[in-house]
Order: structure tokens, then sequence, then C-alpha cells
């Protein structure tokens, strides 16, 4: 009888303790909840804790104090819709980098509270836009003035490390000519939208690639910045990689060689050959061959008679040098099949052969 009340007892001990534990448990849990919750939204919590740690709720309120300012009038009934940016990057106020109204255009101190030497309302200090406002109150700001404001906090991207001296910077072009910020759909930095963006001014590269033979941009495969990077670069015509050829071989790597026989173009320029925007003829070459090719190899140059060892056919010959007769053959490439390089060893002598 003894035994058992004492482990009656035992067991009363035990229950006690483990009720003391839970409850101890819960008050920690609750406390740790309410601590983060003063730092995290609650719709932030609602999916999960994001890769970077989000502003206090302190940071984001009084960002969004300062927008106030500005949203008080410029609300729902503008004709573009300036408070869509709050769909996008720089509208997420739980990050502390994201900017306000103010950070891109200014105190614009006249523009709120009036200018006593200025009729009506002062325009803000900076207006982005490369024509007049849809009011058709206030003309937008100088380029540079638009793109320094840009520049404040994307100077410091790789890809646009030289846009200085670029040539869109030389021509006066401003970020807002091709980006538009209130909204959550940039057409410019979709493939798909991105080419009507850079028509506006390369009218003649609209032509090109409707043309047969194109890079698959008009189906939306490609875009013009997988080749090109707008922001500048040390390239020609702003080409990503350092030269024509890199660039070209980020895609085509088949064509870089190196091969036992070289065809001299192909080392040094692509669209010596080729119009990468889009030809008639196929492969995007700038001519069918024959042509093509007798575009630097004529019937009588002295490159075609030191490949073969021959001497100048008089003008009576009808050798196989003759023009006409290589012309109506039409068919440099059912032969010299590897124009871009052979490794074939036994070609010494007619090189590009398969």
């Amino acid at each position: 009888m003894m035994f058992l009340r004492k482990e009656w007892v035992l067991c009363v001990l035990i229950g006690c303790l483990g009720l003391v534990s839970a409850a101890w448990s819960e008050e920690s849990l609750e406390q740790q909840n309410q601590a983060t919750s003063a730092v995290i939204p609650a719709p932030v919590l609602s999916q999960g804790l994001p890769e970077m740690a989000p502003a206090p709720l302190d940071v984001a309120a009084a960002s969004l104090k300062k927008d106030a300012v500005c949203t008080r009038c410029h609300d729902e009934s503008e004709t573009k819709p300036i408070l869509a940016i709050y769909q996008t990057k720089h509208g997420v106020r739980a990050d502390p980098r994201t900017p306000n109204c103010q950070s891109c255009h200014g105190d614009s101190e006249r523009h709120l509270h009036g200018d006593p030497n200025q009729k009506g309302r002062a325009a803000p200090d900076v207006l982005f836009g490369t024509k007049r406002g849809t009011s058709g109150s206030y003309a937008p700001s100088d380029s540079t003035v638009q793109n320094d404001a840009c520049l404040s906090c994307h100077n410091k991207d790789a890809k646009r490390s030289h846009w200085e001296g670029s040539t869109h910077q030389r021509r006066d072009v401003a970020c807002a000519s091709c980006h538009q910020i209130h909204t959550a759909h940039d057409k410019v930095r979709d493939k798909r939208t991105q080419p009507e963006i850079c028509f506006t001014c390369h009218k003649e590269q609209r032509a090109q690639i409707d043309r047969a033979s194109h890079h698959p941009i008009p189906e939306g495969k490609m875009s013009c910045s997988d080749c090109h990077n707008p922001h500048g670069s040390i390239g020609p015509k702003l080409m990503k990689r350092d030269s024509v050829n890199e660039t070209c071989y980020t895609c085509h790597m088949e064509k870089r060689g190196p091969f036992v026989q070289d065809h001299e173009p192909v080392g040094e320029d692509c669209t010596i050959c080729h119009n990468p925007h889009g030809t008639t003829a196929e492969s995007m070459l700038k001519m069918r061959p024959p042509f093509l090719c007798q575009s630097c190899h004529t019937p009588h140059s002295p490159v075609q008679l030191s490949l073969t060892g021959q001497t100048p056919p008089s003008p009576n010959s009808l050798g196989w040098w003759n023009g006409a007769a290589i012309t109506q053959g039409r068919g440099c490439v059912n032969c010299h099949s590897q124009i871009h390089g052979s490794n074939n060893p036994n070609a010494a002598n007619n090189p590009l052969f398969r």
C-alpha cells in the first residue's frame, strides 16, 4: 500500500512539471511572435520570411508619409497610373533601399507651396519623360538631370558601368525614353515587347527584322538586349561582348574553331557575310552564293590563282577560271561546305572542303 501511494505522488509531480513547462513554452513563443510582428508586417509574415530582412515599420511608415505629400493630389484620377508604382520594385516599402517620390522628383518645394515669382504652380524639380506631360503643363527636365536621378541608385550596377560616353548618352537619350517606372509592366524589360521600344528610333532594323531570314525576335524568343547592351559597352555597336564575333559565339559556339583551315573573314567579323538583323537570303547572308563569294573571290583575282599555282589565263582561254563558268555553276558551297573553317588536313591547296 505504501509503495502504491508513493508511485501515485510521483506521477502527480511529473504531471505538474509538464503543465508548467508547456505554459512557459507558450508564453515564450507568444513573446517571440510579438517581437517579430513589431518588425515584419503581417502580410509579409503570411508569405514567409523573405531572403533579405525587411525594414522596420517606422522606416516604411516614414517613407509612405513622404509619399503622402504627393499622393494626396496625384491619385487614381491621373491619366497615367501613378499609384501603380507600388506594384513594382520601386514601391516595395519593406526594402529600406526603396526610393520615395522625393528621391526621384526632388523636394519640389516651389511645386508644393508655390513660387511668388511665377504665375501658377511651378514644375517639380525633376520631371521625367521625352515630351510635355499628359496635362501639357510642364516640359520634361533635361536628359542629364533625369539620368542623374536614376544613376544616383543604379550607378553601381555592372551593366551600366559604361554609360558615360556611350552612344545613347552622347545623343541625350534619357532613361525614361525607354523605361516606364510607374507601371508593373515595363515594356523594354519584356522580351516580347522590347523590340517595339527599340524600333521607335531604329527604324531600319524594324524593316530588316521582318525579312524572311532573321533571328527569332518577332517570335519573342530573342530580344535586342541579348546581343546589345543599351547602357554602354566597350564593344562596337553597343555589343555585350568585346567584339561582334565574341557576341555571336555566345550562341554559335561551333563557329569559333580553331580549325586546320581558317576562313579569314570568319575570324575578322561575322557581319562581313551576315546581316544579323535579317535578310532575304538564307542564313542571313547579305547576298546568296555565288555572288557573295565573288564579292571577294573574283575569277581573275591573284588569290584564286595562287591557290592553284596557275598562271593568269590568256584572253582566249576557256578553262576552269573563266568568269562565266564559275558564275553559271552557282554552287560554291557544294564543294566548299565548311565555309566557317575546315579540319580536313588534306585540303591545303583547296581549303574549306568537307
